[in-house]
């Protein structure tokens, strides 16, 4: 019999063990209704197998999982999904080519005998948008048109279409800028005004005192911190989390030299980027800050060539760099780890070695054929020197964490020997521990003389070891910041519009 005024959500001992591999070691968990529990932890301390466990997907080994009092069955997704349990993972799992409605009701349509009802699922997506706060986005819109904040609201509207009373969100603000995070809060608030009980997962810490009510923190398989306030020092979560301060995460700033690697002139693809100009010195990181759709991958997509170029010129140690020539930048020195690393950045089913040396697979050809041997010693010796784990690089990428992952993309360039790197999110949903390796080995890679551009969307990465910081805003470069003495606030005065909307995109 469901306990009506008990808590929501009730984990208890969850155990699960893998062949050789305990993945839960003892995990504790209670979520109230109405309440934005937040569950923080490295990757790898086990948040993405206990929400499993909770939706159904994965059975765990021992221990108990109750919903409203009940014993949860172990294993069965549809009995999670029928009592009101909606996870909405990183990745949305969203069909890109399909209507919004459609996949608001994907799997249980609205049907009028043979036919969809298509006016009925029309009418009844604009009622969930109505109660989400956001009614601009429109039933018949493709999802793939859709800005990534608008994805997660069709995302939680399909959740709430199957009554769901505990919504597990997992990274949800990973590739939301600060304005479309607070839109997304709101989302939220309004859903826990309703008695909805939230689950949020984000390595983002400064989130937790902004939303959360009652803080959880996972390491290694095990509740290690439960029912924190929400207010709890940042210092005191890592503390938690890997037992470090949050001032070691950056390290200090080397000094640049008076080389410029990297000149931009009058840089051109309208709408998204109007005449970006700017230098690069050796050993110089060099942030890139604005709001999505401001034209900061955008401006790191035209330096590489990957994209046409309308006017303007790139010049890489004083070598001018043709248009629309990556395979050219690649030669004069450029690298560059796209902000979509999955997809866009690794060869998933390759092994971490040859996603390693993919960048000059020419130096290892003898003839016809590839010194395996060296191409392996080569790459291995790269990713060992960021420490990548575990040691095993002939494994496939795919079995790596997400900092890990962003390492064989660092390791491909230090193999390259490139003399600028430009780096798109090289922290996207990356775990505060893996963060702070790679914040080293970029400073490492600037104090060797490589000159750096770095996109990111947390303005705290920025100003803790940038050297300088250029905001864009509606593809121009309206201001240069000094990293080490400015705020968040002085990053965001000139990063929003005047009129407090954000563009499209």
């Amino acid at each position: 019999m469901s306990d009506a005024s008990g808590p929501l959500l009730e984990v208890r001992g969850l155990v699960k063990d893998y062949p050789g591999v305990r993945a839960l070691g003892g995990v504790d968990l209670t979520v109230t209704s109405g309440q934005v529990h937040c569950l923080i932890g490295q990757n790898g301390a086990g948040k993405s197998t206990l929400i499993k466990c909770v939706s159904g997907l994965v059975e765990p080994t021992a221990g108990e999982v109750r919903f409203e009092g009940d014993l949860l069955p172990v294993g069965d997704p549809n009995a999670s999904i029928a009592r009101g349990i909606a996870t909405i993972y990183q990745e949305l799992d969203l069909v890109p080519h399909l209507s919004v409605a459609n996949n608001v009701f994907l799997g249980h349509e609205h049907k009028r005998g043979p036919l969809l009802n298509r006016a009925a699922m029309h009418r009844e997506t604009k009622a969930l948008f109505a109660r989400l706060g956001d009614e601009g986005i429109s039933p018949t819109a493709e999802v793939s048109t859709l800005r990534p904040a608008q994805q997660q609201v069709v995302s939680m509207a399909r959740a709430l279409s199957h009554s769901a009373k505990l919504l597990i969100l997992d990274e949800p603000s990973a590739v939301l800028d600060d304005v479309e995070v607070e839109a997304l809060f709101g989302v939220v608030r309004r859903l826990t005004a309703e008695g909805v009980g939230v689950i949020w997962i984000s390595h983002r810490l400064g989130e937790v005192g902004q939303l959360g009510d009652v803080v959880t923190v996972l390491k290694e398989g095990r509740t290690v911190a439960t029912e924190l306030p929400p207010d709890t020092p940042v210092d005191t979560l890592i503390r938690h989390m890997v037992g470090g301060r949050m001032e070691a995460l950056f390290p200090d700033r080397g000094p640049s030299r008076d080389t410029t690697v990297l000149e931009v002139r009058g840089l051109t693809r309208t709408p998204d980027v109007v005449d970006a100009s700017f230098t690069l010195r050796e050993g110089e990181i060099l942030g890139l800050a604005g709001l999505v759709g401001s034209g900061r991958t955008e401006l790191l997509r035209l330096i590489y060539g990957l994209d046409p170029v309308q006017s303007g010129e790139v010049e890489v140690g004083g070598r001018r760099l043709p248009p629309g020539r990556p395979d050219l930048a690649i030669r004069a020195g450029l690298g560059l780890a796209p902000e979509e690393r999955k997809s866009e950045g690794l060869w998933l089913d390759w092994s971490m070695v040859r996603n390693t040396s993919i960048a000059d697979l020419s130096r290892f050809r003898r003839g016809p054929f590839t010194d395996l041997a060296s191409e392996r010693r080569d790459a291995a010796r790269h990713l060992r020197s960021l420490n990548t784990q575990p040691d095993a690089p002939e494994r496939a990428a795919r079995l790596f964490s997400g900092g890990n992952q962003q390492k064989a993309v660092l390791a491909r360039w230090l193999l390259r020997s490139c003399r600028v790197l430009l780096l798109d999110e090289p922290t996207r949903g990356v775990d505060v521990g893996a963060r702070s390796e790679i914040y080293r080995v970029i400073a490492d890679l600037a104090a060797n003389g490589i000159g750096i551009v770095m996109v990111s969307s947390e303005l705290a990465e920025l100003l803790g070891f940038c050297h300088r910081v250029l905001v864009m805003r509606e593809g121009h470069i309206v201001d240069e910041l000094d990293g080490a003495t400015s705020t968040e606030e002085d990053v965001l005065q000139s990063a929003v519009p005047v009129h407090h909307t954000t563009k499209a995109g």
